[in-house]
């Protein structure tokens, strides 16, 4: 991989490099992205900046403040699979042009910020972030919501409701049932061939890939285990991995979503993120407290617990987050820590190497934005070993076999879109110290995600007829 504006531009003679394009993430967590002719595209560019317009991106300027800089990242360039001339893709920071500083507004520019406060603060000089994000893969899909009406429609041959259908060269009935997706060889298994292709694609942009299976739930559920990273290349290959899915899915006739709840009665798509927190070389997680964790590592989790409410509104951006985050399942909604229980928020892995040892944050899903999401891990986290927030006892045994009394004593994460935001307009003081989020940013944040949350309230769902129709 290129690490100076000097070796992209090396790179760029020697793959005969025909357009160079420029990525960035939106307030959403989408990439967005402008494509250069190698020509216009010279090495003043790495300091200079690419102009574009940044008022019609969700969440950002008026058209009254709308010139913006894209200054590209060279240690992130790397050649586009799929393509059909050379390409080679570059991520982007967003910056101001009357000060040279990075757009208060600015995902990848915020988790920058993040790193640097943790670095001044002397708590830490390298944070960790290994995510595991969930992702269906479906034939078809078709929804449509207008004045007559609303439906979505799912088409997946793996899926157990397809036992039925006939297909095109006969129905193989090879197929996982509900729930047991978890892990089949072929045929049931109908995804390897895919999954491997993402790997190599993956690979070949220097994103490191440990794992790939199915996923427990019956209808194309997968999930490509990747190497942990510090915080924004992390981030950085999470915008590569999504954006890999879903271009391999399409390129074999078919399509990739990280949607957390897209199939009613299987398991939803969560994205566990494994952190850490390193200085000079030692990773200050490692202790002889519960489950060989540190102080430092349980008051993490105490800041993480305590935030995690406003974590929410960053961590499960959308309505449809909470159809999965639901009592009495699988889902991490309870606020507590584990080294077993996978209903707790945080679970600490069990690991062979003591070096290893980490916090698993289970509560968040992959439409998280993932610069965003994990500097507000990260500052949720330090607030708590700043503030020494212990997060009690672990809870070991299940917990929805606790007593009443005991389980009335175990908080809850937030259970829809709106209750996030409230908590995020409430608690958010950890999230602005030493300048990492501004209260403006937060704030178009919460109005951007409270149009969402207006939207689905006043659209008429076709469960309610199913409920009220007849009332």
């Amino acid at each position: 991989m290129a690490t100076s504006a000097n070796d992209v531009m090396k790179m760029i003679k020697e793959k005969e490099v025909k357009f160079v394009d420029l990525r960035f993430t939106d307030t959403r967590g989408k990439e967005q992205h402008v494509s250069v002719p190698v020509k216009a595209f010279t090495i003043d560019k790495f300091d200079g900046g690419h102009f574009f317009d940044g008022s019609s991106i969700a969440g950002w300027k008026g058209i009254e403040a709308s010139d913006m800089l894209l200054v590209p990242d060279p240690d992130s360039a790397r050649m586009d699979p799929f393509t059909d001339e050379p390409v080679l893709n570059l991520t982007c920071d967003c910056v101001e042009p009357s000060d040279g500083k990075g757009y208060d507004r600015d995902p990848r520019t915020i988790a920058k910020r993040a790193e640097a406060y943790m670095k001044s603060s002397g708590l830490g000089d390298a944070a960790y972030f290994g995510p595991e994000p969930e992702f269906f893969i479906f034939d078809s899909v078709t929804w449509r919501v207008d004045m007559s009406g609303s439906f979505c429609k799912i088409k997946s041959e793996e899926a157990p409701w397809s036992s039925g259908e006939e297909f095109e060269g006969g129905n193989m009935g090879h197929r996982a049932p509900v729930k047991g997706g978890y892990f089949p060889v072929p045929p049931a298994d109908t995804l390897q061939d895919i999954r491997n292709a993402m790997v190599l694609a993956l690979e070949q942009q220097g994103v490191e890939c440990e794992v790939h299976h199915h996923e427990v739930a019956a209808a194309g559920q997968c999930e490509i285990g990747t190497l942990y990273n510090s915080l924004v290349k992390r981030a950085d290959w999470n915008q590569i991995l999504k954006y890999t899915i879903w271009n391999v899915a399409h390129s074999y006739g078919k399509t990739a979503t990280f949607m957390p709840k897209p199939i009613v009665g299987d398991n939803g798509s969560g994205m566990h993120v494994h952190q850490s927190v390193w200085k000079e070389g030692k990773n200050l997680f490692e202790g002889n407290g519960y489950s060989g964790l540190s102080d430092f590592a349980l008051y993490y989790i105490g800041g993480i617990i305590k935030h995690a409410k406003a974590l929410n509104a960053i961590t499960n951006p959308g309505t449809n987050s909470y159809k999965r985050l639901v009592p009495g399942f699988e889902a991490p909604i309870n606020l507590a820590y584990s080294s077993r229980n996978r209903s707790a928020a945080c679970r600490i892995p069990l690991v062979t190497n003591p070096k290893a040892r980490r916090v698993e944050v289970r509560f968040p899903d992959p439409t998280m934005n993932p610069y965003l999401g994990f500097a507000a891990m990260l500052m949720a986290g330090l607030d708590g070993v700043q503030n020494k927030i212990h997060p009690g006892d672990p809870i070991d045994k299940n917990l929805y076999d606790l007593p009443a009394a005991q389980a009335k004593k175990v908080q809850n994460v937030c259970s829809s879109l709106d209750m996030a935001i409230e908590h995020l307009n409430k608690d958010r003081d950890f999230l602005t110290k030493g300048g990492v989020f501004s209260d403006d940013m937060l704030d178009a944040y919460c109005a951007l995600k409270m149009e969402e949350v207006t939207r689905f309230r006043m659209t008429t769902h076709p469960v309610e007829f199913d409920m009220y129709y007849s009332s």
